[in-house]
C-alpha cells in the first residue's frame, strides 16, 4: 500500500485490525478505535484535537493511546484530560504505534499563509488497508504536493465550518479534489458550542449536495464496506 506525505511513503501491511469505530466528539476531536482481528494485539485508541471545555463542550474522557494536536489553539489542543501515558503527537513528523502508521505536515493555518494563525499539522493514518486523512485547522486550499498525497484516501476528516480556516465551499472544492470514499465533516456548530467563529454544516451541505439528512452516532468501518463508495458524507452527531 502506499500513502505518502512529503515525499515519503508507507508499505507496511497490516493485518491484527479489521474494523475502525469512530466517534464524535465535536469540533476537531473525534475518538477512533481500530478494533483487533483476534486475541494477539489490544485494541488502539486515538484521539484527535482534544479541546479546553470552556469551548462549550465536554472534552473526552479516558484512556488514550495516540493523541493528535494539530495546533497550539485551546480549540485543538487539551491531552491533558485524557488519562494513561499517550503518545501526543503535535509535531510534523513519522511515527509507529501498534502497527499504525502516521505521517505528519505542516500547513497554513489561515488564507495569508500562516501570518495569522500559524501552521497547523495534517496527519496521514495508515490502518488495516485503509488510509486516512485528517486536515483540522487548515485555512487554505492545498498546496499540489500536500494534495497529491491525500488524493483517493479512504477516510478524510475535513474541516466545514471555521469562518477563521476554510469555508464551506473551499470545504467542497477539495473534497471534489481528493474524492475520498467516505468524507466525515468537522469543525462545525454543535448543540452547546460558545465559539462564535464557527458555522453550521448548511453552507458545506448546499455547495456538497448529497449530505444525509440525518446525524448517525457512530460509524463503523471496514475495508470491504469501502467498496465502491465515492465521496460518501457521513454526518456525525456529538456523543
Amino acid at each position: 500500500m502506499r500513502f505518502s506525505l512529503r515525499g515519503a511513503s508507507l508499505y507496511y501491511k497490516i493485518n491484527i485490525y479489521n474494523i475502525m469505530h469512530i466517534t464524535y466528539h465535536g469540533l476537531s476531536c473525534f475518538k477512533i478505535v481500530a478494533k483487533t482481528a483476534g486475541r494477539g494485539s489490544d485494541d488502539v485508541t486515538i484521539i484527535t484535537a482534544p479541546y479546553d471545555k470552556k469551548c462549550g463542550l465536554r472534552p473526552p474522557q479516558g484512556n488514550a493511546d495516540v493523541v493528535l494536536v494539530p495546533h497550539v489553539d485551546p480549540m485543538f489542543n487539551n491531552p491533558d484530560v485524557l488519562r494513561g501515558e499517550p503518545l501526543v503527537i503535535n509535531r510534523p513528523g513519522e511515527f509507529a504505534v501498534k502497527g499504525i502508521n502516521i505521517i505528519g505536515r505542516d500547513v497554513p493555518a489561515d488564507m495569508r499563509g500562516g501570518k495569522t494563525r500559524g501552521n497547523t499539522v495534517i496527519f496521514a493514518l495508515d490502518i488495516e488497508d485503509m488510509k486516512i486523512a485528517y486536515l483540522a485547522g487548515i485555512g487554505q486550499d492545498l498546496a499540489p504536493d500536500v494534495l497529491d498525497a491525500v488524493i483517493g484516501a479512504d477516510i478524510l476528516f475535513l474541516p466545514i465550518g471555521d469562518t477563521d480556516g476554510i469555508d464551506g465551499k473551499t470545504a467542497e472544492i477539495l473534497a471534489r479534489k481528493i474524492e475520498a470514499k467516505i468524507i466525515i465533516p468537522m469543525q462545525y456548530k454543535t448543540k452547546g458550542l460558545k465559539i462564535k467563529s464557527i458555522k453550521d454544516e448548511s453552507d458545506f451541505c448546499s455547495e456538497i449536495g448529497n449530505c444525509p439528512k440525518s446525524k448517525i452516532d457512530k460509524i463503523m468501518i471496514k475495508p470491504t464496506d469501502l467498496e465502491n463508495k465515492v465521496m460518501e458524507i457521513v454526518l456525525l452527531d456529538v456523543v
